[in-house]
Order: structure tokens, then C-alpha cells, then sequence
């Protein structure tokens, strides 16, 4: 069957990119399969035979450590396991698929595991297919080894990369350095997922949606990615990158164009200055933008620095990185979410109770008002790196006015405390919510009363308003941050916000398309917080719009009853401030003559 050179996905981060792709195997939702080349067996057969020698080499190691602490019966356990692994049939069928169906050794390795199972399952007696799990065990080990030596044979190649995997997941963006990734492709994920949120921040071009996308691939194959189009382009030609070249030539020099005025505040040309700020994933990510370009951080996402480690960070390696955020904005305001675990996002080292729902589950501030000491080590933390700059504290997962109280009551025990113990700490430290479940939403003029400011995480308030899950494939397509119900909420919040005096932003995703961060300007929002690679194109759309265009558009925009006509709408603006760019630069490289003559 002949590859289509040119296959179509959903675009989920824009860009351009082309280089060898890498099938992420490492996947902890199982085990993708993938064609290898003829010239590759052996290779890959040499793999499967280092992943087995690992093993049994690991086993004769623990079967020495039991045996010197209990006795040589219970050694013998490994003894078998190692007998397992030196079947010659079993090893006979597991290269035999390598050979004659090309696949990579993990597939093989999973199959055999499967038939092993199914085999000794099929026996009679509970007892004699409990010996199911001990037959099939030793190949899992041999399973992760090859999937855990993944990462680091490619780390040594030292070659970028697309990465491609079954299903887009943050596992699967992280899985090499940020500078080592061209691009990422998946046949799964939703254009809002946990995984794209994470492509767009970093910066990657990303495509989800690909149909029969690793049954199409091979190791190194080389490929074009289109995250503007959502195109992926297989084994391109000549002419192909000839293309490419051109087009990625003429995006440099429109971000180069974007760059050069990015450092001037966003004021639109009637007066109004909107806000644009920067989410940050990792405290790395503070050398990978300008500062300069930017309104500071409206998002520092404190679980990456947990998620990061094999144990909880002390409040001194804390204080440490927390002062490094604040004394790089160079008095531009850094604003700190405490501790947002829980859903998705689980620590390696903290056990939390298995839940039927997550997501309605024990998260964010819940967490931390259930432990408090950890809230405790952060706010002193924070607190003691507030004296280093302009630092704010921003809630997750508010329910209730209560929980803000609680919080409030914890956050002046850290300062009286701090302050008695000698440390300097600033006189005001702001303290805001964010706006993310409709409780908060509905109660929000009685949560404005206790707290300085608020920040709409629009990603998970999208899928709380709409009761639909932005990781959960069969109903992703009902995901929609511009549906008129989320509209409706987000113009309530900043009505209300603006009625009480205080300053509302949005930092989900949504935020970071410009022209939907001209709807927000229009509803009353102050400002946004997007991935630091759209600040730019974000500051230049508002400083070519007057604030009466963006209201204009905000009222529109209410008045539609379906998404598709909100969608509709933006394109519009987003074509008009396009066609706009053009006449000045048609004009800036053609300018009229001294005598005002028409040109």
C-alpha cells in the first residue's frame, strides 16, 4: 500500500518544521507500533537482545541479594524468571515478528507477552492460571528496559527531532530537551489537552488527529510539519523543501518584524493599555524570552518545580528559584499560583487517594488546605522572595469564600511568623483567585471582597462550564473556549471585576490567539497572560485596534448563539488586522512622494 505523501491533522500549535521523525516509544499508556526498515532488523534485533541481557543480568543480581537474606528456595523464584527469558521459542517468535513484520522490538516483545498470557490462561484451574502472570513477567522487564533506554539513545545521538506518538500527552512533549524538538505529531489528543497546552508553550508546531499516523512512519523518516495548516508532509521532495524554505523564510521576517516594536507597551490608539504578560511552565523557561517584551509573569506554574524532583523542594531551594522569577522582571510583577496538583498532575512521591473522577476531585487549593504545611514552606517561600520584587499570589481551584478565609488566615500566620523571625519581607504582597469552576463565577462579587485581584483559567473553566472532559477523546470535540456559554461567563467576570474595582486577566489558552485577546479587551479584561512566543503578534493586534473596535467585537460576538459563529467572527478580525499589516507595509516600502502626490 503506497504512503500518502501529504497527510492532514488538526493544527494544535502553529509553526513550520522539518527533520527526521522519532516514534516516542516510552509511553506509559502502552505500546505504539511502527514499520522499520529491512536495513534496521538487525539493529533492532541487537536492541532486543541488549534489553535481555539487562535483565537477566538484573535478575542474577537480586537472585544473589535474596538468596544472602533468606535462603536459595526463595532465590530460585529469579532462577526461573531467568529460564523464562532463555526459551529459545519464546526468543524464536518474538525476533521472528521483527523480521517478517518489521515492527519495533517493543510490539514483539508486547505480543509475546499477550500469547503467554492468553495460553496459560486458557488451562483449567485457578491455580494453574495464576502461573500467568509469573510466565509473562520477565518479558515485561525486558518491555521497560527497552522503553526506558529509549530516551537516553537518543540523547546521545544529539540530533533534532519531530517526535511523534500515539497519543499527545505532556510525557510525550517533555520527552527530550525543549532545544531538541523540531516539532510534534500524534495520531490522538485534543486541541486543548494538558499536551497542547504544553506544544504551544514551549513553542512547538503540532499537529493531533493524524489518521494511521505510525502505521505511515519509520524511524528517521524525514517529514514537514505545518502547524498553521495542519498538514504533515512525508519523505518531502526537492521542490517540497524548496517550498518549505520559502515559507518559513517569510515567517521569520514576520516575527522579526513583530520583534522589533515587541518592547512597547500594548496601548490601543484611543488610549487603552491592556496588559500582556507571560505564563512560565518552569523556572528554565525564564532565559528562553525577552523580559523586556513582556508585563512580567502572570502565570508561574509552581507544580513543574514539585513535578520536577524526586522528593518535595525545601523552602530554601524554593525561596531560592521563587527569588531568581521575581529579581528577573526587573520590577515587573511575577505572579506566583501556589501549588495546583491533583487531576492529571500527580507527584511520584505523594500518594493521593485513587478517585472515580479527578478532575471533581481532591486539586489545587483543596490539596493545599488539606496539607498545610506545604502551603506553609511555599507562602514562606514566597514570601521571603518578595522582598526581592513585585511578587503575587494567585489561588487555584477556588470553590468558596471560605476556602479564600482559610488561606488569608495561613498567609498572615507566614508573615507575622517571617517578620518575628527577623526576615525582610515586601510590605504588600498581593494576593488574587483564580476564576476557574462556575461556583466561583456565580459568587464572584463576594470573592472579589476578599481578595486583590483574579486571573480566569479558561482551560479548565471551559470544561467545567461545559461538562466535557479536554483530555477525554470522545468528547473533546465539544470543547470549546469560544462556545457563547463560556462567553457569557468570562463577560460576567470581568463586568464584575471592573464594578468592584479590581484587575482581572485571563491566562488560559485561549488568551494567547490574538484575536481572541481582542474579544477580552472588549469585554473590560486588563490583560492576558499567554506562552511567551505569541506576546509579540498578541501586543501588536492590540496596539492596531482601538479599544470602541474591540467592544464592538465583544458585542458581536455575545450576540451569536453557536460557536461556529464566534469563530466565524474572529477570522474575520484576525483577516481584517492581516489585510491591515499589509497596506502599511506596502506603504512603509513605498511611501508617497514630498509633493503628496498619489502613489
Amino acid at each position: 500500500m503506497a504512503k500518502a505523501r501529504k497527510i492532514t491533522g488538526t493544527p494544535v500549535a502553529p509553526g513550520l518544521a522539518m527533520g527526521p521523525v522519532h516514534v516516542v516509544r516510552a509511553t506509559p499508556r502502552g505500546v505504539p507500533a511502527w514499520s522499520i526498515r529491512e536495513s534496521e532488523i538487525e539493529d533492532e534485533i541487537a536492541r532486543l537482545e541488549c534489553a535481555l541481557g539487562a535483565v537477566v543480568a538484573h535478575l542474577d543480581a537480586r537472585r544473589a541479594a535474596v538468596a544472602a537474606h533468606t535462603n536459595e528456595r526463595d532465590a530460585e523464584i529469579l532462577a526461573l524468571h531467568r529460564v523464562i527469558l532463555q526459551d529459545p521459542s519464546a526468543l524464536e517468535r518474538v525476533e521472528a515478528r521483527i523480521r517478517e513484520e518489521r515492527v519495533n522490538a517493543e510490539v514483539a516483545v508486547q505480543s509475546l507477552i499477550a500469547h503467554l498470557e492468553r495460553a496459560v490462561g486458557a488451562l483449567e484451574g485457578d491455580n494453574v492460571r495464576g502461573y500467568g502472570a509469573d510466565m509473562s513477567d520477565p518479558w515485561r522487564s525486558v518491555l521497560d528496559e527497552l522503553m526506558q533506554s529509549e530516551r537516553e539513545e537518543l540523547r546521545s545521538k544529539g540530533e533534532l527531532v519531530v517526535l511523534a506518538a500515539s497519543e499527545l500527552t505532556p510525557h510525550v512533549v517533555t520527552f527530550l530537551d525543549r532545544e531538541r524538538v523540531l516539532a510534534v505529531v500524534t495520531e490522538r489528543g485534543g486541541r486543548f489537552s494538558h499536551g497542547a497546552v504544553l506544544a504551544r508553550s514551549l513553542g512547538f508546531p503540532c499537529l493531533v488527529e493524524v489518521p494511521n499516523l505510525l502505521s505511515r512512519l519509520e524511524q528517521g523518516m524525514r517529514v514537514i510539519v505545518d502547524g498553521d495548516r495542519g498538514t504533515l508532509q512525508l519523505e518531502p521532495g526537492e521542490e517540497d523543501v524548496d517550498v518549505f524554505l520559502e515559507r518559513r523564510r517569510r515567517r521569520l521576517a514576520r516575527l522579526e518584524a513583530l520583534a522589533v516594536n515587541a518592547a512597547m507597551p500594548a496601548i490601543t490608539p484611543d488610549g487603552r493599555r491592556f496588559f500582556v504578560q507571560v505564563n512560565v511552565e518552569s523556572l528554565r523557561d525564564l532565559d528562553t524570552y525577552q523580559i523586556t517584551h513582556t508585563d512580567g509573569i502572570g502565570l508561574l506554574r509552581t507544580e513543574f518545580l514539585y513535578l520536577e524532583r524526586s522528593q518535595f523542594p525545601s523552602e530554601e531551594e524554593q525561596y531560592r528559584l521563587y527569588r531568581r522569577a521575581v529579581e528577573r522582571q526587573q520590577g515587573r510583577p511575577a505572579t506566583l499560583r501556589t501549588l495546583d496538583i491533583g487531576g492529571d498532575k500527580q507527584l511520584p512521591y505523594f500518594k493521593t487517594p485513587h478517585e472515580v473522577n479527578p478532575q471533581l476531585g481532591w486539586r489545587g487549593l483543596r490539596v493545599s488546605l488539606e496539607w498545610q504545611d506545604l502551603l506553609r514552606v511555599q507562602l514562606r517561600a514566597a514570601l521571603r522572595a518578595s522582598a526581592h520584587g513585585k511578587l503575587q499570589i494567585l489561588l487555584p481551584m477556588v470553590t468558596s469564600v471560605e476556602e479564600v478565609r482559610q488561606t488569608h488566615e495561613i498567609f498572615d500566620g507566614v508573615k507575622a511568623q517571617l517578620l518575628e523571625q527577623g526576615y525582610e519581607i515586601a510590605e504588600e504582597v498581593p494576593v488574587g483567585l483564580m476564576v476557574e469552576v462556575p461556583s466561583s463565577v456565580l459568587i464572584l462579587d463576594l470573592l472579589l471582597a476578599e481578595v486583590d485581584f483574579v486571573s480566569v483559567g479558561t482551560n479548565d473553566m471551559t470544561q467545567y462550564v461545559l461538562a466535557a472532559d479536554r483530555d477525554n477523546p470522545w468528547v473533546s470535540r465539544l470543547y470549546d473556549p469560544l462556545h457563547p456559554a463560556v462567553l457569557r461567563a468570562l463577560q460576567h467576570v470581568a463586568t464584575t471585576a471592573n464594578a468592584a474595582g479590581k484587575h482581572c486577566s485571563v491566562c488560559g489558552e485561549m488568551a494567547g490567539d490574538y484575536a481572541t485577546a481582542l474579544l477580552l479587551l472588549g469585554m473590560g479584561f486588563d490583560g492576558v497572560s499567554v506562552a511567551p512566543n505569541f506576546v509579540s503578534e498578541v501586543k501588536y493586534a492590540v496596539r492596531e485596534t482601538s479599544l470602541v473596535e474591540a467592544q464592538e467585537l465583544a458585542r458581536e460576538a455575545l450576540t451569536r448563539s453557536v460557536g461556529t459563529e464566534i469563530h466565524r467572527l474572529l477570522e474575520q478580525a484576525r483577516r481584517r488586522l492581516h489585510e491591515r499589516g499589509m497596506r502599511q507595509a506596502a506603504a512603509a516600502a513605498d511611501p508617497p512622494s514630498e509633493q503628496g502626490e498619489e502613489v
